[in-house]
């Protein structure tokens, strides 16, 4: 077990361990087992972030002359849907070098633009290199110079990947095997944004150019139902890192980008928000008032607005006073030089908000220019 703690706010939470270190560990097992003819007991290993794990090893065993160990996933107090499986290597000699493959519950990249090459097993660059330094670390001591097969499986993998961001990536079949530091932190960020990053650098390999965002679901289905033109062009859902999925767009080469979002959501932006997680700010009412008295809003109107509970109620109100519309225009004008800053002039963006009671709020005048030129393409 891991004894690392981090602080989550007012919280002290227990980070995991990755895939990628379970499979190192259970890699250790396997080969010791088969070098020596002795299963251990536990295994340890200090992952790249430099802090040691250990862990016990689960049924070691001999089988057709290879070698089986497991380990269990603990993933801390991260609401990981792979803690508790079982990661297993089966270890078998080889002429020379140290190959890796995937088994049972791996996934298979079918996609380019993802850490391993379209075919390969779903283990990335870091958890390898583990794997391979733990299997010759024990070659070292064992006085063993020939090669090894390792491969790696996990039993729950295919039934547990449905639940994952897999199926949309393009890998099939299982798990990714994973991990960078080799700790897993409890509520990372880090894992979403990554896997934003992962999903547009994909699209880019795969030759896109335009890109549309959208912070949720209700994005997703309002292009889907109100742009059915756009059927084509790829979509990302980037929850409420639109900043950094801003920051993957322009660092993957894409040339233009959409977002598409609902007001509460979008409205932040206008404020400089790129991460609008509501823990991070909440100004909706906040905003909406200044741009109302920006528009000549009176002081009882600009009261009202901050009593309001939602954006949808924000926009009850202004309607009352005939100043949707260049209320709407000043915060899109707003958002527009949020985006236009966070890419720093490197790809063309626009935002389309809309709300599930009023339905299209507006445009910025660049998305609109941008919706025209795609609808003709």
């Amino acid at each position: 077990m891991l004894e690392h703690m981090i602080r989550s706010g007012n919280r002290l939470l227990r980070c995991g361990i990755t895939t990628g270190t379970c499979a190192a560990l259970a890699a250790s097992g396997a080969v010791r087992l088969l070098l020596t003819g002795e299963a251990p007991e536990t295994l340890a290993l200090v992952t790249p972030k430099g802090l040691r794990v250990e862990l016990p090893a689960l049924d070691c065993r001999l089988e057709d002359g290879r070698t089986f160990c497991a380990v269990k996933k603990d993933a801390g107090d991260d609401p990981d849907v792979t803690d508790g499986l079982l990661v297993v290597v089966h270890a078998e000699k080889a002429e020379r070098g140290v190959l890796i493959e995937g088994g049972e519950g791996v996934g298979v990249v079918t996609k380019p633009g993802l850490d391993q090459p379209v075919g390969a097993a779903a283990i990335n660059s870091v958890p390898r290199r583990m794997i391979r330094a733990a299997a010759e670390e024990v070659c070292a001591d064992a006085g063993y110079g020939g090669g090894l097969v390792l491969t790696v499986s996990i039993p729950e993998g295919e039934r547990v990947a449905q639940r994952t961001f897999n199926p949309q990536l393009g890998i099939e079949g299982g798990l990714s095997v994973l991990g960078t530091s080799g700790i897993v932190e409890p509520m990372s960020e880090r894992a979403i944004v990554e896997t934003i990053a992962v999903e547009i650098r994909q699209a880019a390999a795969l030759g896109a150019r335009r890109l549309i965002l959208a912070p949720g679901n209700y994005g997703l289905d309002y292009v889907r139902e109100r742009l059915p033109e756009l059927d084509g062009l790829k979509c990302v859902k980037c929850s409420n890192f639109i900043g950094d999925a801003v920051d993957a767009a322009v660092l993957e080469g894409v040339e233009e980008v959409l977002l598409v979002g609902h007001i509460g959501k979008l409205v932040k932006l206008a404020g400089g928000i790129t991460n609008t997680h509501s823990r991070n700010a909440d100004c909706r009412m906040e905003l909406f008032t200044a741009h109302a008295a920006l528009c000549a809003a009176g002081t009882e109107l600009c009261r009202e607005l901050m009593g309001q509970i939602s954006a949808d109620a924000c926009i009850a109100v202004l309607d009352t006073a005939d100043l949707r519309q260049p209320v709407m225009e000043s915060l899109l004008a707003a958002i527009q030089r949020t985006l236009e800053k966070r890419s720093g002039g490197a790809l063309e963006i626009g935002a389309l908000v809309f709300s599930n009671e009023y339905g299209l709020l507006g445009m910025t005048q660049e998305a609109e220019a941008m919706l025209t030129r795609w609808r003709e393409a």
